[in-house]
């Protein structure tokens, strides 16, 4: 029988026509080879499949500009941030969202603890409700930034190892999968890792297939999120204040929650709803020229930041999963 991975690359040569290999051929780089042999030696994939892989993918110079951090002066400042996701039309999308999916929504919430919420607005933040996943291939991604993008090339070489034994095990046409420059997949944008680790079958049709099926996406972040600790019916952020100078050695862009509330409060941060002995971060949201804004990062706040490493991402999360409740509770949610 030929080889899963072989058999959808033909499919897809077939498809389509195969890339002619360019002066960018991945596959003659000395590097590229002896990935080739790692993944031979390690993941029992076959030399000459992996060969005709990497002699049709594209190196992108678009994405090692995409993946260059920003500026300081390019930052945008939290309130802009904030902006872009907490509004009308991505709260309006997102209750509609609520509303087609509920069944599979409360499921996520009684078997992971996670709140429907959250579920929703993460998947909001990430791709509009799946509506933007992205137009790059995946192959093409994490090729590109697994060996011309020196800073995390180790992190991207485990993901592109990650990517085809998900293409080779699932039966996935490699050269099909579209994604974010970075390489993340489907609605919940999973790196392929996370796939392989986190993805559920929440609808039961025998795959779990992060592309195409809300309920998998919905499930799968769900189940991200408790495997990371995520503590049930528990609060995410608080609101706080400041006040002298003793909470500047707390604002030090940590969002690991390690300060007992009581030591927080005596150094100046201000804040209800939350008890003296909870542990919690504080996060400085910085406004550019304007004052920052202060949060009490709890311990959901920090498994939030494991899904992405910004303090900003894991406060629009939350903003808008409070906007969302509010707009569906009229409706008795």
């Amino acid at each position: 029988m030929m080889p899963a991975l072989l058999r959808t690359i033909l499919l897809a040569c077939a498809a389509a026509g195969a890339h002619a290999a360019g002066p960018a051929d991945f596959a003659a780089r000395p590097e590229v080879r002896a990935f080739i042999r790692e993944m031979v030696e390690q993941h029992r994939f076959v030399q000459h499949e992996l060969e005709f892989v990497f002699s049709r993918a594209r190196r992108e110079p678009a994405i090692l500009e995409a993946i260059q951090p920003p500026t300081p002066q390019a930052r945008r400042p939290w309130d802009a941030y904030r902006a872009i996701f907490v509004n009308d039309r991505r709260i309006q999308a997102g209750a509609e969202f609520w509303r087609l999916h509920g069944s599979a929504l409360e499921r996520a919430q009684r078997e992971y603890g996670v709140a429907a919420e959250i579920v929703v607005s993460i998947l909001g933040i990430e791709t509009f409700y799946g509506r933007n996943t992205g137009r790059w291939r995946v192959v093409d991604a994490l090729a590109t930034l697994a060996f011309d993008y020196p800073p995390r090339a180790g992190f991207f070489r485990s993901e592109l190892a990650n990517y085809l034994r998900l293409a080779r095990d699932s039966g996935i046409d490699v050269f099909a999968v579209r994604g974010s420059y970075a390489g993340a997949i489907g609605i919940p944008q999973f790196m392929p890792g996370s796939y392989l680790r986190f993805a559920v079958d929440f609808d039961g049709d025998g795959a779990a297939d992060l592309r195409a099926s809300a309920a998998d996406a919905i499930g799968s972040v769900a189940n991200f999120l408790k495997q990371h600790g995520w503590q049930a019916d528990a609060p995410v952020v608080a609101a706080a204040s400041v006040s002298g100078e003793g909470y500047k050695a707390f604002a030090d862009g940590s969002v690991e929650p390690k300060h007992p509330a009581a030591e927080l409060a005596k150094a100046g941060v201000r804040f209800d709803g939350v008890p003296p002995e909870a542990h919690a971060a504080l996060i400085e949201l910085d406004n550019g020229e304007a004052p920052p804004e202060y949060r009490l990062g709890l311990a959901n706040f920090y498994v939030l930041t494991r899904y992405n490493r910004s303090s900003f991402y894991a406060a629009a999360v939350a903003d808008l999963a409070a906007a969302l409740r509010a707009a569906l509770q009229p409706e008795g949610r």
